[in-house]
């Protein structure tokens, strides 16, 4: 039985990816889930569908980072919900800033505020250009009459959707960055501490 056990545990060792590493990323999958869940249900001008990612780009950097939005996107684009396929991008970009700005910019206090704006833009953009060119800027928010009056003032529809949109992901990212770091400082880092 004790061969066993050490055998499992150097095949782990030696795996791309841990069996801890595994759960905390399945962990993330669910809290985006569910946060989509509660800001969907209760009508919230923001998404929280994007605090499992936050949590595993700062703790694991920007390539795990960009594994959340990955599977989940597939994985609800497949089964329930086509258009999480079209902004599965969106989501990978966040995970990749998130971790590279979590690595060289520290996340604490005050400087939440400007690091929640350098991992907003990228994928701000992105989102922008998909809802103006596939969807006419016309999304399930009820900022799209808002889009619209934009557009028809002259603005344009891309920066119209990303105007409108970066206040609503901004304030996203910054309530994520707020709950991850506070999540993180109440967990111990042996529960989710990386060990490939």
């Amino acid at each position: 039985m004790n061969n066993v056990s050490t055998a499992a545990v150097k095949k782990e060792k030696g795996s791309i990816i841990s069996v801890r590493t595994m759960c905390v990323i399945a962990l993330a999958i669910i809290l985006n889930v569910v946060g989509g869940n509660i800001a969907l249900a209760l009508h919230l001008p923001i998404f929280l569908d994007s605090i499992g990612t936050i949590m595993i780009a700062m703790i694991f950097g920007p390539v795990y980072g960009m594994l959340p939005p990955l599977l989940y996107g597939l994985v609800m684009g497949f089964t329930v919900d086509i258009f999480s396929l079209y902004y599965m991008p969106v989501g990978i970009i966040l995970g990749l800033m998130t971790g590279i700005v979590a690595k060289h910019f520290s996340l604490k206090k005050w400087r939440m505020i400007p690091g929640a704006l350098l991992i907003t833009i990228p994928g701000t953009i992105v989102s922008s250009i998909i809802t103006a060119v596939l969807f006419g800027g016309i999304t399930s928010s009820g900022s799209t009459i808002i889009v619209q009056l934009l557009n028809k003032a002259g603005l344009g529809l891309t920066a119209s959707v990303f105007i409108v949109q970066i206040m609503t992901d901004y304030l996203d990212r910054l309530l994520s960055l707020m709950l991850v770091t506070y999540l993180l400082r109440m967990i111990p880092s042996e529960l989710y501490r990386k060990e490939d």
